[in-house]
């Protein structure tokens, strides 16, 4: 069975590479912008046919949030159009699908966790853009899973926890946003539930979240990791009124993950554990 995961080379795409290493009943393929560009709408298909895939895991997104507020073309490309023909060719190929969406789609304010029903809100052209590639895939593809994450962070790339790792060794004292609430997701879990998924004695198509287990702010993780680490900072809490952002961001991502694990049998894991395990990864690698 042959596997193609868009977006390689990113935070998910990297976890799932690490991790096909214990799953080589499968033939993989990772892709990045250089040898799979889906922002080039007019190439997926012949591409697609080329290698003719089993089963897609679409990880390639448009994730820079500020800049999608002035470039809502290329954003819309990546996120909706590019989504759109993938979930096309999925569908007409017997090809299954499993696309990565985000709880940038809702915005409430409620304080209760979000379920897969929520009414969709996007605050921002991310937000917006990921959304019209859920309708897409939806529309185009019912029989593909739609995985709804946030506060994604892993060992690669740019994310919270790496950046804050970053700071926490340059300076003395730092600042951290206090209302803003959710759990991050170690992207090396969504990768092994991404792969229980396909392993499954069923495919069972539909909307899911998948997050860690846990409530926390910024504020909070950012003195998680300090703890966890053993730095030595004073961190400073702030209302994210304090900070310019071209794109508004949802006060509350907390994704209720009952249907998945009802649904599947799988256990959540909890937030702090998995940070444990990230960070010591990181320590040993810096």
């Amino acid at each position: 069975m042959k596997i193609l995961v868009t977006g390689g080379k990113g935070q998910l795409g990297s976890e799932l590479k690490r991790q096909s290493l214990k799953n080589n009943n499968f033939e993989w393929l990772f892709t990045n912008r250089q040898s799979f560009d889906i922002s080039i709408l007019k190439n997926i298909n012949s591409f697609l046919n080329e290698y003719n895939p089993d089963i897609i895991i679409n990880c390639a997104a448009y994730t820079a949030v500020d800049n999608a507020e002035v470039d809502f073309e290329n954003a819309n490309t990546i996120n909706h159009k590019a989504v759109e023909l993938i979930s096309k060719w999925s569908n007409n190929n017997n090809c299954r699908l499993i696309h990565i969406s985000t709880d940038y789609v809702y915005n409430e304010t409620s304080l209760i966790p979000v379920k897969e029903d929520n009414v969709v809100n996007p605050l921002n052209n991310y937000g917006k853009t990921k959304l019209f590639g859920d309708l897409s895939c939806l529309k185009n593809n019912p029989s593909s899973i739609i995985i709804r994450t946030a506060w994604l962070y892993s060992i690669f790339g740019n994310n919270f926890v790496t950046n804050m790792v970053d700071l926490m060794q340059k300076r003395d004292e730092i600042q951290v946003v206090n209302d803003h609430f959710g759990s991050p997701t170690y992207a090396g879990d969504l990768a092994k539930t991404i792969l229980d998924l396909i392993n499954y004695k069923k495919w069972i198509p539909g909307i899911y979240h998948y997050t860690n287990l846990g409530k926390v702010s910024w504020f909070d993780l950012a003195n998680d990791i300090k703890s966890i680490y053993g730095f030595d900072i004073n961190i400073s809490p702030v209302p994210s009124s304090e900070y310019f952002q071209k794109a508004k961001r949802p006060k509350y991502s907390l994704l209720d993950n009952s249907k998945i694990k009802n649904t599947f049998n799988f256990k959540q894991i909890k937030y702090k554990e998995s940070l444990i395990k990230c960070l010591k990864i990181l320590q040993n690698e810096l």
